[in-house]
């Protein structure tokens, strides 16, 4: 998809990966881009270096989502592509309380459908729209240290493969954006939580990961992979799901191993 003349909205864009992605946008010509996140005040922040609209949005609410596309529609008349790229992380395991587990799984997963509920309409009568979901690798390899964050962002690339099977052909365009590390403020926190560098060392910057996405939209493609080497490790798993099992459990085993 062409990006000149779009209306694009971001949500998680107060900093990070969304703050990239909007000031990227930005820089393509478009109509307009709407930063959208929980933090207010960070949003405006962004909004003016980049000339854009500010909105606080708590994405886990429905209502604050709905909102968001009406106050959008109402004001440029459409949405051309939505970046449900909002997220969080919960480290643990089943023991990981319950609160955390609703909390990740309404931020994570739920909010990504609330959008598609309510942009999906407007795309569809349409006939054209696109859809970027910020996913993450661990959505196609899980996590060693986090299965609240695992299962959630596996949760979200098949609800986002649903779409595009869905309306793929309705003229919905849909990508999952599937990094491994980040130079984020999430990783820095999930580093200093494990105590281990764990993808920190082949952790990218933001802009590179908004650099990945717009040549992604631009050639349409579901899955965008900043880290190459996510294919590979991908493939590997479907060929042989029990040897890469035993991979992942060494992995953990030796990041335990030299973690503190």
């Amino acid at each position: 998809m062409e990006l000149t003349g779009r209306v694009i909205v971001v949500t998680g864009a107060a900093r990070g990966i969304g703050r990239a992605l909007a000031t990227r946008f930005a820089s393509e010509g478009v109509k307009a881009v709407v930063i959208a996140d929980v933090d207010g005040d960070g949003a405006s922040s962004v909004a003016k270096e980049i000339n854009a609209t500010a909105i606080q949005c708590n994405v886990a609410h429905e209502a604050d989502v709905e909102r968001l596309v009406e106050h959008v529609v109402a004001e440029h008349g459409r949405i051309d592509v939505f970046c449900s790229n909002a997220g969080i992380a919960v480290a643990g395991g089943p023991e990981a309380a319950d609160s955390d587990w609703h909390r990740i799984w309404e931020v994570n997963v739920m909010a990504h459908v609330y959008v598609a509920r309510h942009v999906l309409p407007g795309m569809l009568a349409r006939k054209e729209g696109y859809i970027l979901g910020t996913v993450s690798a661990a959505g196609l390899l899980n996590h060693v240290f986090a299965a609240p964050y695992g299962v959630t962002k596996a949760a979200a690339l098949s609800f986002f493969e649903w779409l595009a099977i869905a309306h793929g052909d309705e003229g919905i365009r849909v990508s999952c954006l599937c990094p491994q590390g980040v130079k984020t403020a999430m990783l820095a926190a999930e580093r200093e939580q494990l105590g281990t560098s764990f993808l920190t060392e082949s952790a990218l910057e933001p802009e590179v990961v908004a650099e990945a996405v717009v040549k992604g939209i631009a050639d349409e493609r579901f899955l965008i992979l900043p880290h190459p080497e996510v294919a590979e490790f991908f493939r590997r798993k479907a060929d042989d799901y029990d040897r890469w099992l035993r991979g992942m459990r060494r992995l953990r085993a030796n990041l335990l191993s030299t973690a503190g």
